[in-house]
């Protein structure tokens, strides 16, 4: 008999699967273990439905009820262009369309140069640097442009690499995005 302990754990162990391949990338992708889903104890305090992130750490909390989170592994902004503060998740997005901020194609006008003195969106899609799901981060009814989304860089996931978004593998975004409600907390330390 199934029950529902053993469901989360199966659908967590299916989440966890050791090789990912990067599409990029001609050899597969194996995540480290230790980015991998699992259910931890925290201590009290974090309300169930909200999301902790801790940068230095790459990890990413889901509290799930009083003292217990699911854990996963993330990519963070860089030096100098990580989020920190509190949040809330006001939009959701599946397969969300892309467009590099200003900031972004000034700092890299080569990587974002199709992006210059133009509209263009790129739509949403496996080639998308947003990935299968994105969660838009808003401070006082405001677009922060910060997202928690998936990512085409799966070798990102454990390093501070992006331009401010936290990434994750695109299996475990998924996890969570069906978890997550829109008004949720997210407090990056």
């Amino acid at each position: 008999m199934i029950n529902r302990r053993m469901f989360t754990a199966t659908a967590l162990a299916s989440l966890a699967a050791p090789a990912i391949v990067n599409a990029q990338a001609k050899t597969p992708f194996v995540l480290p273990e230790q980015f991998n889903p699992r259910f931890v104890r925290i201590k009290k305090g974090p309300k169930p439905g909200s999301l902790i992130v801790v940068p230095r750490e790459h990890f990413l909390y889901f509290i799930t009820e009083e003292r217990k989170a699911i854990r996963y592994g993330v990519g963070v902004g860089r030096a100098g262009l990580e989020f920190k503060g509190i949040a809330t998740i006001d939009v959701k997005k599946e397969w969300p369309t892309w467009r590099p901020t200003n900031e972004m194609i000034e700092r890299e006008p080569r990587t974002y140069a199709r992006f210059k003195d133009n509209d263009y969106v790129q739509p949403g899609g496996k080639g998308n640097p947003l990935g299968a799901r994105a969660l838009y981060l808003f401070q006082n009814g405001r677009d922060t442009y910060f997202r928690i989304h998936g990512t085409t860089q799966p070798q990102s996931i454990g390093r501070s690499v992006s331009n401010g978004c936290i990434r994750m593998i695109n299996s475990h975004v998924i996890d969570l995005y069906k978890r997550v409600p829109i008004g949720a907390t997210v407090r990056v330390l």
